[in-house]
């Protein structure tokens, strides 16, 4: 898998010391195992799972690290585990996660996801899945206990 540059991670200041002790690059952590990361960052194992889903996630074309972040929140830790996946229902899971409606752009970086899972083409953009996004949508409509309040409700101070 080719890692685009860019990729964003949350890292605490002592495992961005622990990786360049160790000389891992970010774009190397999927070469690297969990547990090795475990030993190396001296980090636990769901912190390892994190960094390695956090890279993988952002090593897919116009994936960032929210939507990564979002991937993980799901439970999801790597491309394999997203294999086969209903794309649309994963955004119907991290809208009643949230309890918010979310941008729908975001189910299309679902579509993106699933879609890259399966084919590892990097040709695509979340933005390429917006006409099947809404197709779907015509046909089949949100569950009628979609969470009423929308993301951009909850981002106003008042």
């Amino acid at each position: 898998m080719k890692i685009k540059s860019g990729i964003e991670l949350d890292l605490m200041p002592y495992e961005r010391k622990k990786l360049r002790a160790n000389k891992i690059k970010i774009r190397d952590i999927p070469k690297h195992s969990i547990e090795e990361l475990c030993v190396s960052l001296k980090i636990s194992a769901i912190r390892a799972m994190e960094i390695h889903a956090l890279v993988e996630f952002q090593s897919i074309p116009s994936i960032g690290i929210k939507f990564a972040w979002d991937l993980i929140s799901l439970g999801y830790y790597s491309l394999d585990e997203l294999k086969e996946k209903n794309a649309s229902r994963l955004f119907e899971d991290l809208e009643f996660s949230t309890g918010t409606r979310i941008d729908p752009c975001v189910e299309d970086q679902f579509l993106l996801v699933v879609y890259y899972a399966n084919n590892r083409d990097n040709r695509k953009r979340w933005w390429n899945f917006t006409e099947e996004r809404k197709k779907y949508r015509i046909e089949n409509g949100y569950p009628a206990n979609r969470p009423k309040k929308a993301w951009f409700e909850f981002d106003k101070i008042k």
